[in-house]
């Protein structure tokens, strides 16, 4: 515990003081640019958490691991979703984090409608890491059991764009659409 909360300390540290927004430039099937206005008012530890990954490059060539059709893309899965690594496996990705520590949940009243952007998290709500999701339509059951981090106000069609994955999981196979770059805007 003592290790997560320093973890989580050295990154509130070493993100940007002031950063609004994410720039991502998607390549594969879709291809252009995402663009996602923050809420470091409603979430902020988990933004200071993606800027310091951003910034770090830790998301450039990660995969969108997850895509179900009427329902979201999920991707940053910086430990085995980077699609440049010469070690990358497919089957793995989806499975890891980052070494910056799970964080507590910052849940709010904020809505899954589309275009929100949430924390992706495993079993128990202080699990999310680096990895997160975009809604393609309203998940109302999805309210006050994810953090929301942030919306997309550019770029919607490219995430409309994005490779869907099959089956129940919505598992990408073959070649997936990617985070060419990840940057963050002031």
């Amino acid at each position: 515990m003592r290790k997560a909360l320093l973890a989580t300390a050295l990154t509130l540290a070493a993100a940007p003081a002031f950063a609004t927004g994410l720039d991502i430039v998607v390549e594969g099937q879709a291809n252009g640019t995402v663009h996602i206005d923050l809420l470091e008012d409603v979430a902020p530890q988990h933004i200071a958490q993606i800027t310091a990954l951003a910034e770090e490059g830790a998301y450039d060539g990660v995969v969108f691991h997850r895509v179900i059709d009427g329902f979201m893309a999920q991707t940053g899965d910086v430990e085995f979703g980077d699609a440049t690594d010469e070690t990358f496996d497919m089957r793995r990705a989806g499975t890891g984090g980052s070494d910056h520590g799970n964080l507590d949940a910052e849940f709010s009243d904020e809505t899954f409608e589309r275009g929100v952007v949430g924390m992706a998290r495993a079993q128990s709500p202080n699990s999310a890491n680096s990895q997160f999701f975009i809604m393609f339509a309203p998940a109302p059951h999805l309210d006050g059991q994810y953090t929301v981090i942030g919306r997309v106000t550019e770029g919607m069609d490219v995430v409309d764009q994005i490779k869907r994955g099959t089956g129940g999981n919505g598992a990408v196979t073959g070649d997936p659409d990617r985070m060419a770059s990840v940057s963050v805007t002031d």
